[in-house]
C-alpha cells in the first residue's frame, strides 16, 4: 500500500465460510476486520441474502458491498443510495458463454438426443456455421460468446435494453424490436439479467414467430420463459428445441414435462460451479479493494434502476 493511503478495512461474509475471500482482500491491499470495524463488506453466499441484510442494518458504517454474482434481483430491494454495491458482473462471462455454446452445439447437431438413443439412428441436426445467432442481453456473457462464435461465421443479432453499439455484432436493436427479428433467427441465446422488463420476455408469441427448427438457448434467468408456453412450443413442434441452463421453477420438480421432451437439454444451473467461483471471483473482489484504497470507481456497480 502505498504511503499515506489508509487500509480499507474489509469484512467477509458469512463468517468462517471462504477463507479464499479473505485471501482476495488481503491481496488487494486490504485487511480483513470483524463487521463492526469495516468499511466495506464482501459476501460470498448468494443463499443468505437475509443474513447479509441483518449484517448491514447492524453495521451502517459499511458503506460498500461486494456480492458473489452477477444476477443480483434478490439484492436490488436493499440496494439505496447510502452504500455502493457491486456485483460479480462481468467475472463469469467466458464460462457462462463457454456452457452457451456446448448447449447451442448440443442441440443444433442433436448430440443430446444421439447420446439418449439406445441403438444406432437416423442423422439430425443442423450446422452453426453461417447460422443467424440471436443473442438476448449484451453483456459480458453475451460479449464472450460473440467472440467464440467468429469461427462459425454467424450473423450476430443483439438485442438489449438500450440501443449501442456491441463489438462484433453484425446487428443491435431494442428489445421492443425483438418480435421482428426472431423469424430469422436460426438460434436464440438468452444472456440477460432478471428484471421486471424481462420477466416472460419468452412465451407464446415468441415462440409462434420463430422458425421450426430454431434451438432455445437460456443461461439467464428462469423467469424469463414462460414454461408453461415453451412445454407447448416443444410439444407442438413450434421451435427446434430448447437448453436450459436454468429454468422456472428452480429446481425443475422431478417429473416436470420438459424432463421427458426429446428436444429439450437441462442443466442443473451450472453455467459456473463451486470450483470455478473462487478464483474468478477473487480476481473482481482485489481489484475492487486496490480501487478503494486509491479511490477509484469500483467495477460491476449494481444500478439500482435497471436492476442489474
Amino acid at each position: 500500500m502505498a504511503e499515506g493511503k489508509a487500509v480499507p478495512k474489509i469484512a467477509v461474509g458469512p463468517q468462517g465460510v471462504a477463507s479464499w475471500a479473505c485471501d482476495a482482500v488481503r491481496a488487494g491491499g486490504g485487511e480483513v476486520v470483524d463487521a463492526s470495524e469495516a468499511q466495506g463488506i464482501v459476501w460470498t453466499d448468494f443463499d443468505t441474502t437475509e443474513q447479509l441484510v441483518a449484517t448491514l442494518v447492524n453495521n451502517p458504517k459499511i458503506t460498500w458491498v461486494q456480492v458473489p454474482f452477477s444476477g443480483v434481483e434478490s439484492y436490488v430491494p436493499y440496494i439505496d443510495a447510502t452504500r455502493t454495491w457491486t456485483s460479480a458482473k462481468g467475472v463469469f462471462g467466458g464460462a457462462v458463454a463457454e456452457l452457451a455454446l456446448a448447449l447451442l452445439l448440443g442441440g443444433m447437431r442433436h448430440v443430446a438426443g444421439y447420446a439418449r438413443e439406445k441403438q444406432w439412428s437416423e442423422d439430425h441436426g443442423r450446422t452453426l456455421f453461417g447460422a443467424r445467432v440471436t443473442i438476448l442481453g449484451g453483456g459480458g456473457i453475451a460479449q464472450s460468446l460473440i467472440s467464440m462464435l467468429r469461427p462459425f461465421n454467424c450473423h450476430i443479432t443483439v438485442v438489449r435494453n438500450r440501443q449501442i453499439d456491441v463489438s462484433g455484432a453484425d446487428e443491435v436493436v431494442t428489445t421492443s424490436e425483438l418480435n421482428s427479428v426472431l423469424p430469422r433467427a436460426d438460434a436464440v441465446v438468452m444472456a440477460l439479467a432478471l428484471t421486471p422488463q424481462t420477466q416472460g420476455i419468452m412465451g407464446r408469441e415468441q415462440f409462434e414467430l420463430m422458425q421450426s427448427h430454431a434451438w432455445l438457448v437460456n443461461v439467464g434467468r428462469g423467469k424469463q420463459i414462460v414454461t408453461d408456453d415453451l412445454v407447448w412450443a416443444l410439444e407442438a413442434g413450434e421451435i427446434g428445441g430448447a437448453a436450459l441452463d436454468v429454468t422456472d421453477p428452480e429446481p425443475l420438480p422431478v417429473g416436470h414435462p420438459l424432463w421427458s421432451i426429446p428436444n429439450c437439454i437441462i442443466t442443473p444451473h451450472v453455467g459456473n460451479t463451486a470450483e470455478m467461483v473462487p478464483p474468478l471471483l477473487a480476481l473482481r473482489i482485489a481489484e475492487n479493494v486496490r480501487r478503494l484504497a486509491v479511490g477509484e470507481q469500483l467495477v460491476g456497480i449494481i444500478d439500482q434502476t435497471v436492476g442489474y
